[in-house]
């Protein structure tokens, strides 16, 4: 019996240290490449971001490919650059939208980017609010050594034109060419020229708030979420229908209590509704559970 216990032992011993050597094999050398996934907290903001708006893949999404690593207040690894990933999905707005028809109409794909990041799940997407065009910086070649010449001096003083650029100082001139000059990549970027917008103009609708509106929130046959607006104190004419909720940690959170109720619990929201292709969307900034306490028959 020892002999069959000390030998059930060293099989356990030797297996086990098998296992730890071809572990430490995968990973030898490969810890200096290999980049440490880091989630972005939601409600971080980017500010003047380079990076390029991708194709659309077979969901129809879109994604931001980041030039530059991103700085996040969360923490880089041992590169300096943070694990976000080299890109992130861009959320169904009307400045996706504007962005789309820039990129269609002047197959320009650069743009710098001001946007929110959210996260739902352990993942970020990126709410776009402005971008603005890209154009590679032009170096002006060196001029060409010729004798000097004495100017001729104008035997009349011109008049100077009110719109003269002359009288801007040079380094606004230049700020003005190369927009933001320390976007929150912490990292110095190749200096770009910013265009003005092209784009074929859309028919897209501004974004607004949604302030203290109550409701539910519906799971749809396709697993995503809606938030369906109710009275609740309302005349039924001012209130009704659905919008389709955008990914972010506030629905997380909001999901997570609905699915600990026996029933469909009401939340007094507030958000920022946006549009994409026709169809209303809400990104939630405030989700509070709304107490019946026996009144309204709910």
């Amino acid at each position: 019996m020892n002999k069959i216990y000390k030998y059930l032992t060293l099989v356990v011993f030797i297996n086990t240290v098998s296992a730890m050597l071809v572990l430490g094999a995968g990973t030898t050398g490969k810890t200096s490449s290999t980049k440490r996934i880091l989630v972005l907290p939601d409600g971080y903001i980017l500010r003047g971001v380079d990076g390029k708006l991708t194709e659309p893949d077979s969901n129809d999404a879109r994604f931001f490919e980041f030039e530059l690593a991103v700085s996040s207040a969360t923490g880089t690894d041992s590169t300096g650059r943070t694990g976000i990933g080299v890109k992130l999905e861009l959320l169904p707005s009307s400045v996706l939208e504007r962005m789309i028809a820039d990129a269609n109409a002047s197959s320009a794909t650069g743009y710098r980017l001001w946007a929110r990041v959210t996260k739902y799940k352990d993942r970020n997407f990126i709410f776009p609010t402005k971008f603005l065009p890209l154009s590679e910086a032009k170096e002006t070649p060196p001029a060409t050594s010729q004798p000097s010449q004495p100017e001729a001096q104008p035997t009349q003083q011109e008049v100077e034109e009110s719109n003269d650029e002359l009288g801007i100082p040079k380094e606004i001139l230049k700020k003005l060419k190369t927009g933001t000059s320390s976007p929150s990549t912490g990292l110095e970027q190749p200096e770009k020229l910013v265009r003005a917008i092209t784009g074929r103009p859309t028919q897209v609708k501004q974004n607004f708030m949604l302030v203290n509106r109550a409701g539910f929130l519906v799971k749809q046959a396709d697993g995503g979420m809606v938030f369906s607006l109710n009275a609740f104190g309302r005349s039924a004419g001012s209130t009704g229908g659905t919008i389709r909720l955008l990914p972010c940690q506030v629905l997380e959170v909001a999901e997570q209590k609905q699915s600990f109720a026996p029933g469909m619990l009401r939340f007094i929201i507030a958000g920022i509704v946006t549009e994409y292709k026709g169809e209303q969307l809400l990104l939630l900034h405030r989700a509070i559970r709304a107490y019946n306490h026996g009144n309204f028959g709910i």
